[in-house]
């Protein structure tokens, strides 16, 4: 059996609509069956989870938007997502929303390490995330690429060759009208 990252959830746990119901205390045991956890559906388990991930990392009980909490909920998909792949390793389409939903996250990320690093430092400790930097940019040396560098190298230092008598004039020119502003 493959584990779940919403195992931890108790499943005596109220789904999320009737958390803050008073009312639910003087119910029968049924009914709190019916209303926990452990009846609940994915998607219900999965609104609870964000909600924990979510509570991790926001600045304060009416944050919904801030790039820390885009972060925690995308993670909480990201974990679905792979869940899901495990089980069902040809679904291609929830790979590449998987990906879509990865590189969003590691933008934002990307983001919040450039603009306030103890954050992004705290919401990557909180949300159990492994960030690694982008590696520089470097391009594949292809044998067409050594060749048509070496040419356009070639071709600039004949260029410089031709053009260097003309510039040794100029220089000499150059020199001469310094030297009578001089005196």
């Amino acid at each position: 059996d493959i584990p779940s990252h919403l195992d931890d959830l108790p499943p005596t746990m109220l789904k999320k609509d009737y958390a803050n119901v008073q009312i639910i205390n003087s119910v029968d045991d049924v009914v709190k069956r019916l209303l926990s956890l452990e009846m609940a559906s994915q998607k219900e388990k999965m609104k609870i989870k964000t909600q924990q991930l979510v509570e991790k990392v926001r600045r304060s009980p009416n944050d919904n938007g801030s790039f820390e909490v885009q972060v925690a909920m995308l993670t909480a998909k990201i974990r679905t997502y792979e869940e899901h792949l495990q089980r069902h390793p040809k679904d291609k389409n929830n790979r590449r929303r998987m990906l879509m939903d990865i590189d969003r996250r590691k933008k934002l990320l990307a983001y919040l390490r450039r603009v306030r690093y103890d954050t992004f430092e705290n919401t990557c400790k909180q949300l159990n995330i492994q960030y690694t930097l982008p590696p520089p940019y470097s391009r594949r040396i292809t044998k067409r690429w050594v060749v048509k560098k070496a040419f356009c190298l070639k071709v600039f230092q004949e260029a410089r060759k031709l053009k260097a008598p003309e510039r040794l004039k100029r220089r000499r020119e150059w020199q001469a009208r310094a030297r009578a502003a001089k005196e």
